[in-house]
């Protein structure tokens, strides 16, 4: 039997809300969500301490989504948790609805840091760590970044900073999906070899396929059993994992389906759901 059924059905669940909602709302960006769904789904409904009847409750474990425009994956793991109803999901990016464009922290449940501008999330996850580690607080402090994010400057001032202050309460996930809006990371501005300039910067780092829930909680435990240094778990991924004609598509990076395609994308997903 596969032990991850139940969390293969939960990421599903994320996939076709993801769909629907940018569906609903004819703009987003579907790429970059679609290839967490794994991620989020082993955070939100295995590893992290949360509460969604105390959102703000101060001993839970904070996730921090530094690719802020990734925000319908994070808003479909909130809603199936319970933070919020999942009608708020057909409101995505509508005025005065709570879902916008990017995560706000002040109007969404659940929320821990307001993200959009790239690399800035990552900081604030050193923030909430170093606060953690002067409170001596035992909550974890979790952020998720994208590999284009990682040509921001601001990343490498943030990486340092969390490994001169040690902060291994912090763990990191790259969504390693090799795509963003103008193309390929190595034509755009080539960050290779990733890995080796973060271990040069002080982390602890570990490769894993993105997508295998076994990769994913195997890294969670060797990162919780780090000492001294923040952990970097660089994510392999496809962009618009799950819809064949998503998958490896920059020009799906920030482009709504269709109705149609739409329909096609929740068909194939829902094939996973079935069996």
């Amino acid at each position: 039997m596969d032990k991850y059924s139940d969390l293969r059905k939960i990421a599903s669940k994320l996939r076709t809300d993801i769909i629907e909602m940018l569906r609903e709302a004819k703009s987003g960006h579907p790429g970059g969500s679609l290839s967490a769904c794994e991620v989020l789904t082993a955070l939100y409904f295995k590893e992290m301490r949360v509460n969604p009847n105390n959102p703000e409750w101060p001993d839970r474990d904070r996730f921090v989504l530094s690719k802020g425009h990734g925000a319908p994956v994070l808003y479909a793991a909130l809603a199936e948790k319970g933070f919020f109803p999942k009608e708020e999901l057909m409101k995505l990016r509508k005025t005065g609805a709570m879902l916008q464009g990017h995560p706000d922290m002040k109007g969404t449940p659940g929320v821990d840091m307001t993200t959009g501008s790239l690399g800035q999330g990552l900081a604030a996850a050193n923030g909430m760590a170093l606060a953690g580690k002067l409170d001596k607080k035992d909550y974890r402090v979790y952020a998720l970044i994208g590999d284009g994010e990682a040509q921001e400057g601001i990343i490498w001032e943030a990486a340092m900073l969390a490994a001169h202050y040690k902060l291994d309460n912090l763990t990191v996930f790259m969504d390693h999906n090799r795509l963003q809006i103008d193309g390929l990371n190595k034509e755009v501005m080539n960050i290779e070899p990733i890995d080796e300039k973060f271990r040069a910067f002080g982390w602890h780092v570990i490769n894993i396929d993105g997508h295998s829930f076994e990769d994913i909680f195997n890294a969670l435990e060797e990162a919780k059993n780090t000492k001294g240094k923040p952990t970097m778990i660089i994510a392999n991924t496809v962009k618009g994992k799950g819809v064949s004609f998503m998958e490896n598509q920059a020009g799906w990076h920030g482009k709504a389906p269709s109705e149609e395609e739409a329909k096609k994308a929740i068909g194939e997903i829902g094939g996973v759901i079935n069996g």
